[in-house]
């Protein structure tokens, strides 16, 4: 937006903090390569587009706001002369500094002083080259160091993550294995037992009925509902009374498999008018091998059925695959979330899903909002621990008006009112050395706000703390950066000084 172009007063630029120790050549070197120019209420510049300017307040009330979903959010207003914004930036040589990170407008007519940006990095550089190279190193410096500790972020959250997974697939693992082997005695006995049978005095029909009998038993065992442990109890001592009474030895050997198939006398009674008192005991044996047999079989099946949503779990949580932007579920991600920390949420924290399962998918993406809800969980988990290590996390979805509300709760102690405006700055801990680096919140608060134009805020009390994610519903193609309205690569927000 072009504002009147007005004249340029040496003397008013030296009244103003930010030009009163530059001598009379500056300042007329400023007049004459810069402007004034003043603006009727509206946008003087408008967030993504280039950064041509550098803008000084003269006078009047500016406005500032960044673009969160389909809204534009206020992040300062002011009327104090000198304030600058724009393209604060320009003396700086990387890339992604073109274009502007907000929107500034003004309320009532205001005067700007206007230096372009290319005059306003030139400047810097002849009047002040120590100071350009120090603030180019703190720059540099500052974001190298902050993807050196990004990095290593991630990778203490892969090591954390892989740990976990490790120990929830080694716990099917092992009983897929355990089972298999006592699989593997169980058929061994069943060959055996069926030689016996098969050269004893077993008449043919009284084979078939043993044959018909077995696979019923084999459906009866797949339908068997849980008992609670007092009626198990109860079912294992009155089979226990029906092998005694029938000369069976080591019933109670017997009974609890049994009874864990869901076997009752009923069915015993009809094994036994299958064959006569002589075999009885053998054909009972042979059954129980073939109800073991079908235990263990579902015991493997349950394993490995386990090990492949552990697998599934991983594939969804890391992305793999999959493109970088694309229309996801969140809850699958939160699940997926959810599941691969299980093993450092622990059991004494109990993790309520409150869902509303009738939300839209939405365009985002969902190997880095995965990386949000692990450092809030993380953040959750460890504030629960401080608390005695026993609480509630809850994770709530819900549509906020046109937006998606994604909330973590936990009954930990919560955060302190004189750190609660601090704890999304980069490198701000309350966690001892060496425990944590201060920017997971940094780095989930860039990529829901930056990169998805969504937000990310803190209510805490005692007892109840609760982050809150919004993201919008609807979004473009990300193929412009700086669009309103579409995700872009993580910058800070621009100030005002």
């Amino acid at each position: 937006m072009t504002g009147q172009p007005l004249p340029c007063d040496a003397a008013e630029l030296g009244t103003l903090f930010l030009f009163e120790k530059l001598n009379e050549e500056q300042l007329a070197r400023l007049c004459r390569e810069g402007r004034v120019e003043r603006f009727a209420p509206g946008y003087v510049y408008r967030e993504g587009e280039p950064a041509t300017c550098f803008y000084v307040l003269l006078d009047g009330t500016l406005v500032m706001s960044r673009r969160v979903g389909n809204d534009d959010v206020e992040t300062n207003r002011t009327s104090q002369r000198g304030v600058y914004a724009g393209a604060m930036q320009a003396y700086l040589t990387g890339p992604g500094q073109t274009r502007y990170k907000g929107s500034v407008r003004v309320t009532e007519p205001s005067r700007f002083f206007v230096l372009p940006a290319e005059t306003f990095a030139s400047v810097l550089r002849e009047w002040f080259p120590m100071a350009v190279h120090l603030l180019e190193g703190l720059f540099y410096g500052a974001q190298t160091t902050q993807r050196a500790i990004g990095q290593r972020e991630r990778l203490l959250a892969l090591g954390s993550l892989s740990a976990g997974l490790t120990h929830e697939l080694n716990n099917p693992a092992a009983a897929a294995v355990r089972a298999t082997s006592a699989l593997r005695e169980r058929v061994a006995g069943m060959r055996h037992k069926l030689g016996v049978i098969a050269s004893g005095a077993y008449r043919r029909e009284t084979l078939a009925t043993l044959v018909e009998i077995q696979e019923r038993t084999a459906e009866q065992v797949s339908k068997a509902t849980p008992l609670s442990p007092l009626e198990a109890s109860d079912r294992e001592d009155a089979l226990e009374e029906w092998f005694d009474d029938h000369g069976i030895a080591g019933g109670w050997q017997l009974a609890p498999t049994f009874v864990q198939a869901g076997l009752d006398i009923d069915w015993l009674d009809r094994v036994a008018a299958a064959v006569d008192e002589q075999t009885l005991e053998g054909a009972v044996r042979w059954l129980n091998y073939t109800v073991e047999t079908e235990l263990l079989m579902n015991e493997i099946e349950d394993s490995t059925t386990r090990v492949s949503s552990l697998v599934d779990a991983a594939k969804q949580y890391s992305q793999l695959d999959r493109a970088p932007y694309q229309v996801a579920d969140v809850h699958e991600l939160l699940d997926s979330t959810l599941l691969m920390l299980s093993a450092k949420i622990g059991p004494r924290i109990e993790v309520v899903k409150d869902y509303d399962r009738s939300l839209p998918r939405v365009p985002s993406y969902p190997g880095e909002l995965n990386q949000v809800w692990t450092n809030l969980v993380d953040n959750a988990v460890g504030a629960i621990n401080e608390a005695g290590g026993a609480g509630t996390l809850t994770v709530r979805t819900a549509l906020d008006r046109d937006l998606l509300l994604v909330e973590f709760r936990d009954t930990g102690p919560g955060i302190p009112p004189d750190i609660r405006g601090r704890i999304f700055d980069p490198f701000f801990t309350t966690k001892p050395v060496g425990q944590g680096t201060g920017l997971g919140l940094d780095i989930s608060w860039r990529i829901v706000v930056n990169k998805h134009h969504g937000s990310l805020e803190v209510q805490s009390v005692p007892g109840d703390t609760r982050f809150q994610v919004r993201l919008p519903l609807t979004a473009a193609e990300p193929d412009t950066p700086g669009t309103p309205g579409r995700p872009e690569p993580s910058t800070a927000p621009e100030e005002t000084s």
